[in-house]
């Protein structure tokens, strides 16, 4: 009991650090990246002056700074609001945002027990186990191998298995999930839901028509894209047979990423959860040019906090979400629990054993570096696109997501049963395409991270120039006249 009440705080402690560090962050990057792509000075007023010498820290004191001040803001309340409602709506709309993070899976299921650790014999690097007799090596063949002696490892495990349950002896799967519930996704619908209540609420607790104005505006967004969000998962659930989130992320790994077996669903499913966070292009519900601050205009202090600290929260989780549902969650190309195997359809062109301690630990960097890469992605469509307008919002979610999503539910319905009913060398022939899908994402991966590398240790040579537009004109007419002008 004592060690499922640590590995759970364990748990607790990762994933709650990492989505309320991570927003804190975005509230940063919002600022520094819009002033970038805008072409604008973005944060540098907040700094620590030491004398001379001003530290601003690329404007992260910014964010300090507001953290600070929402202590200590006054907590106003309109003299007719209801008190109640009025104190109770920023909780309704920050508490289901962490409670839907305790069911995605940051890592694949670790082996947990005091034998995790043990003097054994570690695997060449051609794939071939070795076990330990006596003092000495052996190979499957019972043949001593020379220079290597056990030693205390990491044992690699089994790639269809992580370990049996031995509760006398401590030994147990640990999920790394804080809940790992069977429901898994329907946990996800029924929490993220909640969110409209919180906002629902603050308008109609504030005794403002601006809030109240915004709180319908909210209502109505979330609900429409709320049915068109469940429906693009439909084909999801019938490709990976599953509704736990986790299982999800495996069957990708044998197979290929989600993003390949369901492309369209992977773009509405971003559409609608751009829309459910409430961000530009979708920020109807709080336009600043039509309801000042929409649904929390008369809120203020700690609670205004909560609300904008919600909205950022809610872009962590949704990455999350895409990370797990169509990224391959944890997973990496051609990485599995039992370490690395290049193979294309039944031919395997490498395997290597790697100790299952290692796996776990890049398994959960890979999935808190694809959900950071998401993040950012949230950042540059909020600073690249227009608001829509309100008729065009819900149009979009009700006669172009909507149906879009029935029509992939139909055709991956039919697919599916065409797969199904396949023979062997059509089967086969998926097989390789999803292996190939794999080689393809390890590709861009590679190419990706070598071209940051360059990109980062390489200075740029700025030529500075300047040419206005009345320049262009004046070349365009003949160039401009020299000489005196005339009286």
């Amino acid at each position: 009991m004592g060690t499922l009440l640590l590995t759970t705080f364990i748990k607790v402690a990762i994933m709650a650090g990492f989505l309320i560090n991570v927003a804190a962050l975005l509230t940063w990057f919002d600022r520094r990246g819009g002033g970038m792509i805008q072409d604008r000075v973005g944060p540098n007023r907040a700094l620590i002056k030491i004398g001379k010498f001003e530290l601003r820290v690329a404007g992260l004191l910014h964010t300090a700074a507001d953290g600070l001040k929402f202590f200590f803001k006054e907590d106003f309340i309109p003299p007719k609001a209801d008190k109640l409602l009025f104190a109770l709506a920023p909780m309704m709309a920050l508490a289901p945002v962490i409670a839907l993070s305790a069911v995605i899976p940051f890592g694949d299921t670790f082996c947990l027990g005091p034998d995790v650790v043990h003097k054994g014999c570690a695997m060449v690097t051609d794939g071939e186990r070795l076990k330990m007799v006596g003092e000495t090596c052996v190979n499957m063949a019972g043949q001593v191998v020379a220079g290597v002696t056990p030693t205390n490892i990491w044992p690699p495990v089994n790639r269809l298995g992580v370990c049996g349950i031995d509760v006398r002896n401590g030994i147990f799967p640990m999920d790394l999930m804080v809940a790992p519930l069977n429901v898994g996704i329907l946990y996800v619908f029924a929490i993220a839901g909640q969110g409209i209540v919180g906002a629902a609420i603050a308008g109609w607790a504030s005794d403002n028509k601006f809030s109240l104005m915004g709180a319908l505006r909210a209502a109505s967004q979330m609900v429409s894209y709320e049915v068109a969000m469940g429906l693009s998962l439909i084909g999801a659930m019938m490709i990976y047979g599953t509704v736990r989130l986790d299982d999800m992320v495996r069957w990708q790994g044998d197979h290929a990423w989600g993003i390949f077996v369901q492309p369209l669903a992977f773009f509405l499913f971003f559409a609608c959860a751009i829309a459910e966070s409430k961000r530009i292009p979708f920020d109807l519900p709080e336009a600043e040019s039509e309801l000042v601050s929409g649904y929390f205009t008369e809120y203020s202090g700690m609670k205004f906090g909560m609300f904008y600290f919600a909205e950022y929260m809610e872009v962590v989780t949704s990455s999350m979400l895409l990370v797990t549902i169509f990224l391959g969650g944890w997973q990496l190309p051609f990485f599995h629990r039992d370490g690395i195997t290049v193979a294309f359809g039944d031919a395997t062109l490498f395997h290597m054993w790697v100790p299952h301690i290692w796996m776990t630990i890049l398994g959960v960097v890979t999935f808190f570096a694809k959900t950071l890469v998401l993040c950012i992605l949230q950042a540059f469509i909020r600073w690249s696109l227009p608001r829509f307008r309100y008729d065009q919002l819900m149009k979009l979610g009700w006669r172009v997501i909507l149906p879009a999503s029935l029509a992939n539910v139909f055709a991956t319905g039919i697919l599916y049963l065409a797969a199904d009913q396949a023979g062997a060398t059509i089967q086969g022939g998926l097989k390789l395409a999803a292996d190939l899908s794999q080689a393809l994402v390890a590709l861009v991966i590679t190419v990706l991270v070598v071209r940051a590398g360059i990109g980062f240790f390489s200075s740029k040579k700025r030529v500075p120039w300047i040419v206005g537009t009345s320049a262009k004109l004046a070349a365009a007419a003949g160039g401009s006249k020299t000489g005196e002008m005339g009286a």
